[in-house]
């Protein structure tokens, strides 16, 4: 079996969350869904998560339309169900609620099954002057990396 490669990230994810906890959950999909996300057709750029009567459901995945579908093709932007077992849905929908926690997704990948999973992190937002520091922290290994590289030349 061929290996899939399909790793798309969400990379404002980091920026402007701060990541307290990591899950793996499995996507309940349709047929074209699936198709179209193994040709690396998707985006969870804008996405996250919420619950509706207990169940995990990620809103805002863009999964575009399979091309050689028929009628029967999906909606890009539909609400998917997350597949993550009882205890940590519960655990999960109890931060969220009582901590004012957010749950985003922040890579979608096909496992070696075959499988769509969705590595998704429970993130508290950052502030302004948060996000102003990661910058600045940024820059500065950057210049640093820069002087380091022209040292061992």
């Amino acid at each position: 079996m061929e290996k899939n490669n399909i790793n798309i990230k969400n990379r404002k994810a980091r920026f402007q969350y701060e990541i307290i906890d990591k899950y793996t959950a499995g996507i309940k999909l349709a047929g074209t869904e699936i198709k179209s996300i193994r040709q690396g057709k998707a985006g969870i750029a804008e996405s996250f998560c919420e619950f509706h009567k207990g169940e995990l459901y990620v809103i805002n995945m863009h999964v575009e339309e399979y091309s050689h579908a028929t009628h029967f093709n999906h909606s890009p932007k539909s609400e998917r169900k997350l597949l993550l077992n009882k205890n940590e849905l519960r655990k999960l929908e109890k931060q969220v609620t009582h901590s004012g926690l957010t749950i985003i997704p922040l890579r979608l990948f096909i496992n070696n099954r075959g499988l769509a999973k969705l590595s998704i992190a429970l993130c508290k937002g950052k502030k302004l002057h948060d996000k102003r520091e990661t910058i600045k922290d940024r820059e500065s290994k950057r210049k640093l990396d820069r002087v380091k590289k022209e040292f061992n030349n």
